[in-house]
């Protein structure tokens, strides 16, 4: 079972804090829990919040020496932050370990150095805050979130679920996502580049929104939709509903078909035998010739060799499990 530490560094952020235990303690593969997940701080005890509450955490530091992952969470400490929470990050990261942030826990993370030089990001209405303090740090402030080597930073609040939707695609692959992401009544996947929606209008006062367009669409990513297709179904005008689509997503139509078909494209490689034509067919990406094309635009591999990756770590992961280690 994957281990994860979450350091809540005091004040912390108590949505920011539920996140990872929300999302990856949902996880389960095989029926077996995919992550244990930790909450942890320097002082044990009572550990304050934003909102002027008072957590009991337990747990000392001690569990980040045995965490695959360790995890900083919201907070509005800046210079005050304790320096073992600052030793035992370094420690995590020297050692190869996954390190992340989700929304301010980015400030930790650059006060410890992990990201001098880095690609990062954090919640928009601090960026200017954080480039003033860390003008060497790469910052992406329009983003959800931003992996880095093995050093990754979120925006704020659902920013986080994406960003714990992501770990777990990347341990146990799209399909396992996917179901976490309906279990936590979360969008699927969605790629770190999309924008944190800082100037997104709210749907119109009717309380429209396109939800149940989007639905729709993601039953039928094999047929060929068009832009059309959706405002038919929308009952809306096409330049409203990509003006829509763009505030409720951050994307246009097109792209985010695209970005669908695509993890629908993974989730075939990961979880069946298809021939490339039949995974080409029913993500609606049509050809082999444009499933290669997109594949190795998103991953960097090839279909086939995408699929064969992701067989490899599911038989090191089967290897490493303890019903594989047992003695017969």
């Amino acid at each position: 079972m994957h281990q994860v530490a979450v350091i809540a560094v005091p004040p912390v952020t108590t949505f920011d804090l539920s996140i990872p235990e929300l999302v990856l303690g949902e996880t389960s593969v095989d029926g077996r829990p995919g992550y244990a997940v930790r909450i942890c701080t320097a002082e044990p005890g009572p550990v304050a919040t934003n909102g002027g509450l008072h957590l009991t955490v337990p747990l000392g530091l001690d569990i980040v020496d045995e965490a695959d992952t360790v995890i900083v969470t919201g907070t509005s400490a800046r210079d005050d932050i304790d320096p073992r929470v600052l030793q035992a990050l370094r420690s995590a990261a020297e050692t190869g370990r996954r390190v992340a942030s989700i929304c301010t826990g980015a400030f930790v993370l650059a006060q410890a150095g992990l990201l001098e030089g880095r690609g990062a990001t954090t919640y928009w209405a601090k960026t200017d805050e954080f480039r003033r303090r860390f003008p060497t740090v790469e910052l992406r402030p329009d983003v959800l979130y931003v992996e880095d080597g093995n050093i990754l930073t979120s925006a704020s609040l659902s920013a986080g679920i994406d960003l714990c939707l992501h770990l777990v695609r990347s341990d146990y692959g799209a399909a396992v996502a996917n179901t976490v992401a309906r279990l936590v009544v979360a969008a699927p996947v969605r790629p770190g580049g999309q924008a944190q929606f800082i100037t997104s209008p709210l749907p119109p006062e009717t309380g429209a929104s396109l939800a149940d367009t989007r639905a729709w669409a993601l039953r039928r990513l094999h047929e060929p939709l068009s832009r059309a297709a959706l405002a038919v179904h929308a009952g809306t005008s096409v330049r409203t509903l990509t003006r829509r689509f763009h505030a409720e997503t951050g994307l246009s139509p097109l792209q985010w078909l695209l970005h669908q078909r695509i993890e629908l494209a993974k989730e075939l490689l990961e979880s069946t035998d298809l021939p490339m034509g039949q995974v080409a067919h029913l993500s609606g990406l049509v050809t082999t010739d444009s499933l290669r094309q997109h594949m190795t635009r998103r991953t960097g591999l090839t279909p086939s060799a995408y699929r064969t990756a992701f067989t490899l770590r599911q038989a090191r992961q089967d290897a490493a499990s303890p019903a594989a280690r047992r003695p017969v």
